[in-house]
């Protein structure tokens, strides 16, 4: 049976990485993804040649000239630090290695047999090769917010010679397996049940709806449903495609607090029924906000409006023959 191993953060959060970047690396990176001519002139009028002094009340430093890092703030900052880290993907690929980066995070993760020697020696080798290039590239590993997590069901983690899992040592400091970690605001457990990230949801809505519920008599119906959708609704809807076909009892946990939130806005008792609330609110229950978030990706993948990596998984059903249910817009199943 196999399982997954994941680092969430391995790579890619290294200390001050926006003050480091070299400026003649991330030209020449920007020239091999094709910008060249006027544009390239551009960006190097923009990256180089610049100053910086410090101001304490009417003292000015002397100015100094800045030769690393980009101008914070912009928008185009996310986009260069990107590109600055494009050879990273390579590097990765060509240990063979599946892996996910998102802004200034790199998750890595492998799958392997429960009787398989893990750490694998690939895993390994990769990981001393990211430390060696952003050495290279003047970035550096936050070992300290590196974590990691081993993913399968529980009779194949009770069964696998991993457990306790070994600790993995990244750029001298170790890195024990955790119960669960944060990936991009969402917390996973290792059986992916979901339920850690249900009971923080829970649990931070409710701390926002007691500090709104005290505040709702000197509030208007409409500042209190600004407030509502800021702090709440925002996290109940937040990665909720995740959410699809979990236990009832955890989808009611967030039912819940919606319910709440919907009495607080309208000052609805406890004893009132909620779905005609939900109505005048025009909220839809949790569960059909689940669905329709499912159903808006799903349409975005068959139209190329997704990411790749969710394009790439839908594929039109086809049969050997006509039926009725050719026109029907059937899918494979994603294996």
């Amino acid at each position: 049976v196999n399982f997954l191993a994941t680092l969430p953060t391995t790579g890619a959060d290294p200390t001050g990485q926006l003050d480091t970047i070299s400026h003649p690396l991330l030209l020449d990176r920007l020239a091999g993804i094709g910008i060249t001519g006027a544009a390239l002139s551009w960006f190097t009028s923009y990256l180089t040649g610049r100053q910086q002094f410090v101001q304490l009340s009417n003292h000015k430093s002397g100015c100094s000239g800045v030769s690393l890092g980009v101008p914070q703030g912009s928008v185009l900052v996310p986009l260069l630090f990107t590109t600055y880290l494009l050879p990273l993907g390579t590097l990765l690929r060509h240990h063979g290695v599946h892996f996910h980066c998102y802004a200034d995070d790199t998750q890595v993760y492998i799958s392997t047999k429960p009787t398989a020697a893990f750490p694998p020696t690939s895993l390994i080798t990769c990981l001393e090769e990211i430390r060696s290039w952003l050495s290279r590239n003047f970035l550096k590993l936050n070992g300290n917010k590196t974590e990691a997590l081993l993913i399968g069901s529980k009779s194949t983690l009770t069964k696998s010679q991993h457990t306790p899992a070994p600790i993995i040592i990244i750029d001298g400091f170790p890195v024990p397996f955790s119960s669960k970690v944060k990936s991009l605001g969402v917390i996973l457990d290792n059986t992916l049940s979901i339920a850690p990230h249900i009971h923080n949801i829970t649990r931070t809505a409710f701390f926002h709806l007691r500090n709104i519920a005290r505040l709702r008599p000197s509030l208007t119906q409409s500042s209190t449903e600004i407030l509502v959708h800021s702090f709440v609704t925002s996290r109940i809807d937040y990665c909720n495609a995740l959410l699809t076909r979990l236990p009832t009892k955890l989808i009611n946990r967030l039912q819940i607090i919606q319910n709440s939130a919907a009495r607080i806005i309208t000052r609805t008792k406890s004893s009132d029924h909620i779905t005609p609330v939900l109505i005048q609110l025009h909220w839809l229950p949790v569960h059909y906000r689940i669905q329709y978030k499912t159903l808006l990706l799903t349409y975005k993948a068959l139209h190329n409006l997704a990411p790749s990596y969710l394009c790439d998984l839908l594929q039109e059903y086809t049969l050997s023959r006509s039926l009725r249910s050719t026109s029907a817009g059937l899918l494979c199943i994603p294996t």
